[in-house]
């Protein structure tokens, strides 16, 4: 959506963006109408001139298309006093060009202002299999969730992984089970084994247990289990 009230310059970055691929919504000149748009529109990026039509300028109006529809815009304008930068960054646009400007200022903007969006976006969601991972049984791909998983134990060159209900083996070694698990609440306790913290039940000198099944707790490795408990 471009929001600019000279239109001939609207129309010039319209073209501009259209020859690049990119679709224009609307070509709006007053806060106003650009604010009913967006009650019934959702654009990726909004290009606002900071001198506008109406009551409300295009900073008064930024901060309203932050606030109210959080969706990244730049500035396009001819303004670059230290009053107008400064009440323009309050609203933390996602650029600033000065007028005029080239067709690589406004596309390199562009870009970079869609590129930051859609990456911040991904971050923001979650992965769906986080907190899933997949082991093999016979000839069947079984879902466990990390919750599931009590422990983890050295089984030659393999690993074999516990559940309340079941052990799967596992076609990686203890270290490798490690990499992948010690970032979701596991703890190394012993040379052969791998504990979910949250499942073990008691510690003793030389042992911890997860519900009734006793394993190791090796001396190195007790100083950091340690460490992670909260103590009344």
């Amino acid at each position: 959506m471009i929001v600019e009230d000279e239109p001939i310059i609207a129309d010039d970055i319209a073209a501009t963006l259209k020859e690049k691929g990119y679709t224009v919504l609307a070509i709006i000149d007053n806060a106003e109408e650009a604010l009913d748009f967006l009650n019934r529109a959702k654009p990726d990026l909004v290009m606002l001139d900071v001198k506008i039509r109406g009551a409300k300028d295009g900073i008064m109006l930024a901060h309203e298309i932050k606030t109210r529809f959080n969706l990244p815009f730049i500035f396009l304008t001819s303004y670059y006093d230290t009053k107008t930068v400064d009440r323009a960054k309050a609203t933390e646009p996602a650029g600033y060009i000065v007028k005029p400007f080239n067709e690589n200022d406004l596309v390199i903007n562009v870009e970079m202002a869609l590129y930051k969006t859609r990456n911040r976006a991904q971050a923001s969601i979650p992965s769906a299999t986080s907190d899933k991972f997949f082991v093999k049984n016979n000839q069947d791909m079984i879902a466990l969730d990390v919750s599931e998983i009590l422990y983890a134990e050295a089984f030659d060159n393999y690993a074999k992984v516990a559940t309340a209900k079941e052990k799967y083996i596992v076609s990686h070694t203890l270290k490798s089970v490690e990499e992948k698990l010690i970032t979701k609440g596991f703890v190394r306790v012993h040379r052969s084994y791998l504990v979910n913290f949250q499942k073990i039940s008691s510690i003793s000198e030389g042992y911890l247990y997860i519900g009734l099944t006793k394993i190791p707790l090796g001396q190195s490795y007790r100083e950091e289990l340690i460490s992670r408990i909260n103590f009344l």
